[in-house]
């Protein structure tokens, strides 16, 4: 296809997305199912050429702005109280999935040398980050649930890729070092953190001197891909400095953004995740046909893989249990013997998060970068691609079945000392505050007393002003910078309640994002 030809495909893509969107809520399904199977129609009709994924390009493209999407709103007081809930499930679920499905494909195919099993498990091990937030959008879950599924989505592709590239390697030069591969793989994460927490505070100064609303905004959607693509060339985890520098970067930005910029940046970027997401599982969908016609054919695909594919899509789904499931027994036991500080998820939880594990675009582009000479290789793509199909139409259509049937009994027993009510008159009180520092004269006169009483609006204030042109003006210009004021004052009571764990991130961005408006109502009012 020509480049006009491309475009007019992107276009129409997107525009089956809204058909596929609406359909998606009418029928009250998730839109990520949607979108999969949409796709996958759409694949075969006729007339329509065949996409063929570049997966080097893919993962460049839309995997650093979803991963720093996720890292910017992620609650970081929670994510370090639960950190290494996390890693058990973002390294060691990973790496668990992967030996148990090695295993079970080097039973199912003898043939098959072990690094090549590895590859497979490395494939389909990771729950994908993508679909994780596709179906976790549309669910309730407890806040330890949430944060666990949430930041194992940020983590554990970064595990996933590496375990892929060390059986890859092993592969193709016949020589594997355990104690190699441990050091390379903490190289990865180490140098990873290290170059995405270097941009983010890079980013940090830099929105200190930009002063245009546009151009940060502009560097804020940079900093993702500038995070990955460094940690890529400096051969570190592209994946752990992109997830770095957004944790950063969320952290930073209640500080060095002004209102008008954070409301529109995450406008922006609520477009851009939600094209973003809808265009993956669009082209996970598109991509079906290619993979078929790589393999020979649904034919081929049933007459001599179906049975080794569903045993292989079985040990992931399976694998995911007996690791939730098996370190949650070691948690009670420890507990009983008297290790208080370890809190098991209950079985309901623990049936929850095992249920959570959705693949995605990571599987599928990882799948497709296989080398032409890997053994198995049309089984793999066959693999990755049912593992995609069965984990997002079964699992994520289901899961808030499991959440009801499951119950919630998993309480954060950690929650901040402050509810949003009490969040919010903290921050009354700081802008009471201040706008009875500026709402009076040296000598005691009432400069603003409409602002002190908050009833009368600005045409009643202006209708009975006595004065000229300019001291109506000096009087309307002070009014709204005492109301910017208190804002700033309200905004600074709540960093800090923040910064001391006395809220969680919930209740700032929702207190925040109010007093934002309120500063861009009183700003548009003074102009």
């Amino acid at each position: 296809m020509d480049p006009v030809e491309n475009f007019e495909l992107i276009i129409a893509m997107f525009l089956a997305v809204l058909a596929l969107h609406y359909v998606a809520r009418r029928l009250a399904l998730p839109p990520a199912v949607a979108l999969l199977t949409g796709g996958g129609a759409l694949a075969f009709v006729p007339g329509l050429p065949t996409v063929a994924i570049d997966p080097e390009l893919v993962l460049v493209i839309f995997l650093p702005p979803l991963l720093m999407d996720g890292a910017w709103f992620t609650a970081l007081a929670s994510f370090r109280r639960h950190i290494a809930g996390i890693l058990s499930l973002a390294v060691g679920a990973v790496f668990f999935t992967t030996a148990v499905v090695a295993v079970v494909a080097k039973l199912l195919m003898p043939a098959l040398p072990w690094a090549a099993c590895a590859a497979l498990g490395a494939i389909v091990s990771p729950p994908d980050a993508v679909s994780a937030r596709a179906v976790l959008q549309r669910v309730k879950l407890p806040r330890r649930l949430s944060t666990l599924l949430e930041g194992e989505s940020l983590l554990n592709d970064a595990a996933g890729l590496v375990l892929f590239r060390f059986a890859v390697a092993a592969m193709l030069t016949g020589s594997f070092s355990l104690s190699e591969a441990a050091g390379s793989f903490v190289l990865l994460v180490v140098g990873g953190i290290a170059v995405g927490g270097a941009i983010g505070a890079l980013w940090v100064l830099l929105l200190r001197r930009l002063g245009d609303d546009h151009l940060m905004i502009v560097a804020t959607v940079l900093v993702c891909w500038s995070a990955y693509i460094a940690g890529e060339m400096l051969d570190v985890s592209g994946v752990i400095a992109t997830v770095a520098a957004g944790l950063t970067c969320g952290w930073y930005q209640h500080v060095v953004f002004a209102a008008s910029v954070r409301l529109r940046a995450h406008a922006f970027w609520q477009v851009l995740v939600f094209l973003m997401e809808a265009a993956v599982f669009m082209l996970i969908g598109f991509s079906l046909r290619g993979v078929l016609d790589r393999v020979g054919g649904v034919g081929v695909v049933f007459d001599t893989m179906a049975g080794p594919v569903l045993l292989i899509v079985l040990a992931v789904i399976v694998a995911r249990f007996l690791w939730v499931f098996g370190v949650d027994g070691v948690l009670i036991l420890l507990r009983r013997f008297g290790w208080s500080g370890v809190r098991p998820l209950g079985a309901g939880s623990a049936l929850i998060m095992s249920w959570a594990g959705m693949r995605g675009v990571v599987t599928l582009a990882v799948a497709l970068s296989l080398p032409d000479t890997m053994p198995g290789r049309d089984m793999m793509l066959v693999t990755a691609f049912a593992v995609i199909l069965v984990t997002v139409l079964l699992q994520g259509t289901s899961l808030g079945l499991v959440i009801r049937m499951a119950g919630k009994d998993d309480v954060d027993p950690a929650a901040p000392p402050l509810d949003l009510q009490a969040a919010e008159n903290a921050v009354y009180k700081a802008q009471l505050a201040a706008v009875e520092g500026l709402a009076f004269s040296e000598d005691g006169r009432e400069l603003h007393p409409q602002l002190l009483r908050r009833y009368r609006t600005r045409a009643t204030a202006s209708d009975s002003f006595e004065g000229t042109a300019e001291e109506r003006t000096a009087a309307i210009d002070s009014h709204f910078d005492t109301i910017i004021a208190a804002v700033d004052a309200g905004r600074a009571a709540l960093v800090r309640m923040h910064r001391d764990g006395q809220i969680d991130d919930e209740i700032l961005h929702d207190l925040e994002r109010d007093l934002d408006l309120e500063e861009l109502a009183a700003a548009a009012a003074k102009g």
